[in-house]
């Protein structure tokens, strides 16, 4: 313990400086590695004079335009949609028992990976799927099934679909905890429930009192999703159209195919695509201004109602067929991992079977142990230099400064389609051949981002007063971190765990060019199924992506109520007794 106590507080001192490094060197690396080639940079190719020819390139590509109009409209009509109708569903339940049974219902919707949550989208939207079998044949007259063409439907609206519903229980879940915060939260209740002893009726009340404090809050999700839905790959290379598909889709195709020569096109591609993000953000932007200044005299003319009534009606409805088209694209892609012979309309198979499952967990073990062991080291690197940035933030009495929070969630506001490219070119470099550190490397960029946000508020609102006694007794800052501040907090160091597992279940893109098909994970294999395979099979990948997370929370759940119960009334106190008859001898 002395050796630790001696490296402690240099590690503590200097741990925010390289978790800033980690995040950053591989993010501006990795956006350099896309500039140079895109002005035609590549030595590897025999080209080392910068030029255009890049951008020539892809001015000159079939459907650019309506790649990046796809890429624009899809990422901002899903965001609005998400925040919209995450709004209404505050509004409407905010004073109802009704808001904790939806948050209940959607919370695990948030730890389902992107590419799992598409793949049961399709299974529901597709001619054969759930929507058009239960309407078969008594209300659609369909005996076969229809000729549309959901997913992959040109206008993408599939792809609003599946990103609308994957990020709105984020945007909720992400709201509930800005209104689960003591000050705040208990502030715009009792304004609340001003605004109606005033007469205002329950929708306006938190439009005109709740709203204007808690966006604010809000807003870094928001520009979170709306990045990621800008630049995203796996919901729109499963539910888009492929011809022409959105620009990061095709970025990443023309990167991967055999002609090198295309990597010049696809770095001209990212550098469009953080373009692209960029002006989406700047609409959102506008957006808000524009709503700032036509909602001003609604807020202050002292009207109690615009039609609350109906639009709280209208909120249950959509809450309804919300919760009903989750609750069927999952019943939908667990019929199929057992579905036998399924004949057309049949709302049930014939016949169920467990022969793809058998299929598919013997083809799936090296991609599983991949899996886990990739999330296992991501998770604790991110945990580690997380604690250790929160325990320095306590030794200087200073937080992070406005440059290190953002640095933080850099990861998250840059398109990933954007920098990982560069970061492949940057390893090619610098000639690093360990294909698992380098994964690794990339998963922590994703995960440390959230493991930080879940653990920041917990760590900082410990009570200072245990460490105080401890220090009194002669405890040096190595004791009381891992005697007194890790037990306390071994709750939400267990579900920032969890989180970071997830996270790390869910990578696509970091996996895919990192990894260079040399290694193979569950989120991977279920794309590349979901892409031309076996929908039986691609179910079977599709619910094991569920299943992994879900094992994590369980865990992170039991495993502080089986392991540490009553540690902190049993050990607390007597490690301080301790203490104090050491120091009165």
């Amino acid at each position: 313990m002395s050796t630790i106590a001696k490296l402690f507080n240099p590690i503590v001192r200097f741990s925010p400086f390289m978790m800033m490094a980690l995040l950053l060197i591989p993010v501006l690396g990795g956006l350099i590695g896309v500039i140079l080639p895109a002005f035609g940079w590549i030595p590897a190719l025999d080209q080392t004079h910068f030029s255009l020819n890049g951008f020539q390139q892809l001015w000159q590509t079939p459907g650019i335009g309506h790649m990046a109009l796809l890429s624009i409209t899809t990422s901002l009509v899903s965001t609005l949609l998400a925040f919209l109708i995450t709004i209404l569903i505050l509004a409407s339940y905010f004073t109802s028992p009704w808001l904790g049974y939806i948050q209940r219902l959607l919370g695990p919707i948030l730890v389902i990976p992107h590419a799992a949550a598409a793949i049961a989208i399709g299974f529901l939207i597709t001619p054969s799927g759930m929507l058009s079998r239960l309407v078969s044949p008594w209300l659609s007259g369909w005996d076969a099934p229809p000729d549309w063409l959901y997913p992959h439907d040109a206008m993408g609206l599939s792809i609003i679909l599946g990103v609308t519903l994957k990020e709105l229980p984020f945007l909720l879940l992400m709201a509930l905890g800005v209104l689960a915060q003591p000050d705040l939260g208990q502030t715009l209740r009792a304004q609340h429930k001003v605004a109606l002893s005033l007469g205002y009726c329950p929708m306006m009340a938190f439009f005109k009192v709740v709203l204007p404090s808690l966006y604010p809050h809000l807003r870094l999700p928001i520009l979170a999703v709306l990045a990621y839905a800008s630049a995203s790959v796996e919901i729109p290379l499963i539910l888009g159209p492929n011809n022409p598909p959105t620009l990061a889709v095709a970025i990443m195709q023309w990167f991967h195919d055999v002609d090198l020569s295309l990597r010049i096109k696809a770095s001209a591609g990212a550098i469009l695509q953080i373009q692209l993000t960029l002006f989406v953000l700047a609409c959102w932007w506008l957006l808000e201004r524009l709503v700032s200044q036509f909602a001003k005299p609604m807020l202050t003319n002292g009207e109690r109602e615009y039609g609350g009534a109906i639009i709280q009606k209208i909120t249950h409805v959509i809450t309804a067929l919300m919760l009903t088209i989750i609750g069927l694209a999952l019943v939908g892609m667990l019929l199929w991992s057992f579905a036998g012979f399924w004949h057309f309309p049949d709302a049930l198979p014939q016949q169920f079977v467990i022969l793809h499952w058998q299929a598919a967990l013997q083809q799936m073990h090296t991609p599983l142990i991949d899996t886990v062991l990739i999330a296992l080291c991501a998770t604790a690197v991110a945990i580690t230099l997380t604690l250790l940035t929160l325990e320095a933030e306590q030794h200087s009495g200073k937080s992070l400064s406005l440059l290190g929070s953002v640095l933080i969630y850099l990861p998250l506001l840059i398109p990933s389609i954007a920098f990982l490219f560069g970061l492949v070119w940057l390893l090619e470099q610098v000639n690093s051949q360990h294909t698992f550190i380098n994964v690794v490397l990339a998963h922590v960029l994703f995960v440390l981002p959230y493991v930080f946000l879940s653990l920041a508020s917990s760590y900082r609102r410990l009570d200072p007063r245990f460490s105080i006694v401890a220090a009194s007794l002669g405890a040096t800052k190595a004791k009381i971190f891992f005697r007194i501040k890790l037990p306390m907090l071994i709750g939400p160091i267990f579900i920032a765990c969890a989180l970071g597992l997830a996270i790390s279940f869910s990578q696509y893109l970091p996996t895919l060019l990192t990894g260079g098909g040399r290694i193979n994970t569950i989120t991977t294999e279920a794309v590349s199924l979901a892409n031309g395979g076996s929908r039986r099979i691609s179910a079977v990948y599709a619910l094991m992506q569920m299943i992994l997370p879900a094992l994590g929370f369980l865990l992170a759940w039991l495993i502080p109520k089986i392991i540490v119960k009553n540690h902190r009334q049993k050990s607390l106190p007597k490690m301080m007794t301790k203490m104090l008859v050491k120091r009165q001898q």
